[in-house]
């Protein structure tokens, strides 16, 4: 075919310019196509977000974090400085401000729609994001009749929520940091919770993250877990807040937090929920006891300074109904984020979950696709700023070849 460019990089997130860094490394011809600009994906997040694993995770390909805190967590607006420096330290060739409306197969390659025209390419690696489609249940058509609903990725801050109390709802990072940010603030604050598992922000001065990077944690392959909707299900509570704490929903609780089960319908004036709760909070305590537990063990075997034996206070936690509507200033709705790729003209490109069926990045559906930064592509690090340079290295060897 006669194309525009060889490769086609679509988003230039971790996941795209890592990509490029390689793929530049290389020598391979390509180009960058972003919808927004560099790191705009963590640009439209909330004003108080951190990561919350070290700032030593970051080990992008030539990328990675040389600051001063590598035990710290890099807030919202320094991660996205950080991106945007490592794309022009190798010249990465992106154009802003130039979404793909829609990729279709085009006489061996592939044309990508934008507003600006369309592009002819012989390969297309596509880099959108781990998740790019906001998960409303539901339920919240009818509720948003009644009371203001915001969605994890609209939420800015405490101040941008009209006044009253606050229901938050979600059992995943966003919805704890959420809730402990506007309880933190001053707020009413009201959890409908589900389950996730909750982690120890230090465990003997070392940060839980890197206890779990010794436990080989992150290097389980989805052939590892005991079901691939693992892919949905949410990542341990954490948070880099405030240089870091536990974030649990014992702490919620403790900071006055009210606390019920998952929500399962709205009537009338109600916010139904489930009898759940003491259910979600020993998934939590488990979790963190195997985590504990883990340190254990390792720090034995390597001689390193071991934790005390845990002691917590795991009494039940009171369920208490959410407030009537009526009472309510706004819902945050936090119930995670789905794949989307119905922009991409391939059948069956995806599985029933709605991920791309691919091998070590490569569509199983049509050569020439790839795809960087997707759940468990190679392992749990794959969309990770810790692992997604070795997943672009794995696309890029094969575009050079």
């Amino acid at each position: 075919m006669s194309a525009d460019v060889d490769v086609l990089v679509i988003g230039a997130g971790q996941a795209g310019l890592a990509v490029s860094h390689e793929l530049t490394a290389l020598g391979v011809e390509h180009v960058v196509f972003e919808s927004d600009g560099v790191g705009a994906a963590w640009a439209h997040r909330w004003d108080s977000l951190c990561l919350v694993t070290p700032n030593h995770t970051i080990r992008l390909p030539g990328g990675e974090y040389r600051g001063p805190e590598p035990s710290g967590y890099l807030a919202r607006d320094e991660i996205v400085s950080h991106l945007r420096a490592y794309a022009e330290s190798f010249g990465a060739p992106v154009e802003a401000a130039r979404p793909v409306t829609a990729l279709t197969p085009d006489d061996g390659g592939f044309r990508a729609d934008t507003p600006a025209g369309a592009v002819r390419a012989r390969r297309v690696v596509v880099c959108t994001g781990a998740y790019q489609r906001e998960y409303l249940p539901p339920w919240t058509e009818p509720l948003a009749h009644r009371v203001p609903v915001v969605g994890s990725g609209e939420y800015r801050s405490p101040a941008s929520l009209p006044g009253g109390p606050v229901l938050v709802v979600g059992g995943g990072q966003s919805a704890a940091q959420i809730a402990e940010e506007l309880c933190g603030a001053g707020r009413e604050v009201a959890l409908a919770a589900g389950a996730a598992p909750a982690m120890p922000r230090r465990i003997a001065g070392r940060d839980g993250v890197d206890w779990l990077i010794d436990a080989g944690f992150f290097q389980h392959t989805l052939a590892d877990m005991p079901s691939s909707t693992v892919r949905l299900a949410p990542n341990p509570l954490a948070t880099g807040a405030h240089g870091g704490h536990d974030l649990t929903l014992r702490t919620l609780a403790a900071a006055g937090v009210a606390l019920s089960g998952r929500v399962t319908a709205v009537d009338g004036d109600r916010v139904v929920v489930a009898d759940d709760l003491a259910a979600s909070v020993a998934v939590g305590d488990e979790a963190y006891r195997q985590i504990w537990n883990a340190a254990t063990t390792i720090a034995a075997e390597r001689g390193l300074r071991g934790p005390e034996p845990l002691v917590r206070d795991e009494s039940p936690l009171v369920a208490t109904a959410p407030p009537p509507l009526s009472e309510l200033g706004a819902v945050v709705v936090a119930c995670g984020f789905r794949p989307a790729y119905s922009w991409i003209r391939v059948p069956d490109l995806v599985d029933e979950l709605g991920f791309p069926t691919q091998d070590r990045g490569r569509s199983i559906r049509i050569a020439g696709l790839f795809f960087v930064g997707v759940p468990w592509m190679t392992s749990r690090r794959s969309p990770l700023f810790m692992g997604v340079g070795e997943d672009a290295a794995i696309v890029a060897s094969q575009l050079a070849a």
